[in-house]
C-alpha cells in the first residue's frame, strides 16, 4: 500500500530531525537527506510490523510559531 506522509524537518544541533506527523515516528541525520532517508526507513518498518497501524489523514499543513514566558 502506498501512502502520502507529512514530516516536518528541523535542526536540533549537531543533527537534522524528521518527524512524520502521520503517525509517531522520528528519527535523525546528520543531513537533511539522511534524517528524510532514516524517516522513510523507520516508517517502512514501521508499518511492516502493525497489523492495524495508527494513521491520521492530513489533508493540510501549515506553520505556526509562538513566543511564550517560561
Amino acid at each position: 500500500m502506498t501512502r502520502s506522509l507529512k514530516y516536518c524537518l528541523y535542526k536540533e544541533a549537531p543533527y537534522f530531525v524528521a518527524q512524520c506527523l502521520n503517525v509517531d515516528v522520528s528519527t535523525f541525520g546528520e543531513t537533511r537527506d539522511e534524517a528524510i532517508s532514516n524517516l522513510k526507513e523507520a516508517l517502512e518498518l514501521y508499518f511492516e510490523g502493525e497489523s492495524n497501524p495508527e494513521f491520521t489523514e492530513i489533508t493540510e499543513m501549515m506553520l505556526g510559531e509562538e513566543l511564550i514566558s517560561a
